[in-house]
């Protein structure tokens, strides 16, 4: 990486602050470009820009920072333009499936015109590479498990999902037309340190050690493939140096270990160390049933091969939670 100019798009968030950490850590001068938007408090991407500045002072490599919307016109393009970058790693979205039902327009706003902004814009300035988040999401409610790149994927069932393999699709075409290298990783429910707090284990951690009361959406048996943040960074890093190699590509970067809705909460309240005080209740619009990644296309061409156990990772995330809690 000690050559590369990398521009990592939602470097304020939870993968993306983790990722612009581990370039600079490498070597790589890296553009953060985020908009900072208050779906989750903004004092939270902040203290992870921070994070990230000090790990470029104690390393090689380099790190700057834009404040952008880049979906407006021209703004991911004047954003980059004296940066000069080699590639770009693209994160930046509009996220959560239960939202998006409330705001279909703003999330295709933020996540497909915005990607197209930057498609066009990383081919002007001859960019080797476009690497991209996708999401699980865009498999909908799938029979066949696990789930396949080679899925035809044309059932989603939340605009989010629906975002996201609209984004896929104009990688696709964006890449017949200009021969740039694009590729676009599925990522299966990511958690770690840092994870945004609106997502369910972050969410449980915080109501379990509080004692409030756990609503549990259906009855226990819906399942997630959890993805350790590790993992999932190896898999990008891995993604970005393979993708010229292929053109165009879609690659799952999930476990290929789905856990249980139920069970999840159990062994988080074994790492907590309190009980959970759960109320049952529906299922929610546009939350699938299950994911499961088929990673035999990521293992074969990527080498990824993610290895933190469920238990390991969940107990790395509530050490950090205590850590940010303290101050310490």
């Amino acid at each position: 990486m000690q050559n590369e100019r990398i521009i990592v798009t939602g470097s304020a968030g939870f993968i993306g602050s983790h990722l612009a950490r581990s370039l600079v850590t490498r070597g790589a001068a890296i553009l953060g470009v985020d908009n900072l938007d208050p779906f989750y408090d903004p004092a939270i991407k902040r203290a992870n820009q921070a994070a990230t500045r000090d790990a470029a002072e104690a390393s090689t490599g380099s790190y700057d920072f834009a404040e952008t919307d880049i979906a407006e016109p021209g703004a991911f393009t004047a954003a980059a333009a004296q940066f000069r970058p080699t590639g770009v790693i693209h994160l930046a979205a509009k996220a959560g499936v239960r939202p998006s039902i409330e705001d279909p327009a703003g999330y295709t706003r933020a996540n497909v015109v915005a990607t197209s902004e930057v498609l066009n814009a990383a081919h002007q300035l001859g960019c080797s590479r476009v690497v991209m988040a996708s999401s699980s999401s865009v498999y909908g409610n799938s029979s066949t498990v696990p789930f396949s790149e080679n899925d035809t994927c044309v059932e989603p069932i939340s605009p989010y999902a629906a975002t996201k393999r609209a984004c896929e699709l104009l990688a696709h075409t964006h890449h017949h037309l200009t021969q740039q290298p694009v590729s676009c990783l599925r990522f299966f429910t990511v958690f770690g340190p840092r994870q945004r707090p609106d997502l369910a284990i972050a969410k449980f951690m915080r109501i379990i050690d509080t004692g409030e009361t756990l609503k549990m959406f259906g009855d226990g048996s819906t399942s997630r493939d959890y993805t350790f943040i590790d993992d999932i960074l190896t898999g990008i890093t891995a993604a970005y140096e393979r993708t010229p190699d292929f053109g165009f590509r879609i690659w799952n970067l999930g476990s290929d270990r789905p856990t249980r809705l139920d069970d999840m909460i159990n062994a988080i309240a074994e790492v907590v160390g309190k009980p959970a005080n759960i109320e049952q209740t529906g299922m929610q619009p546009g939350d699938v049933d299950r994911t499961w990644a088929d990673l035999s296309r990521a293992r074969d061409e990527l080498g990824y091969a993610p290895s933190t156990p469920f238990a390991e990772g969940l107990q790395a995330q509530w050490d950090a939670a205590k850590r940010t809690a303290t101050g310490v």
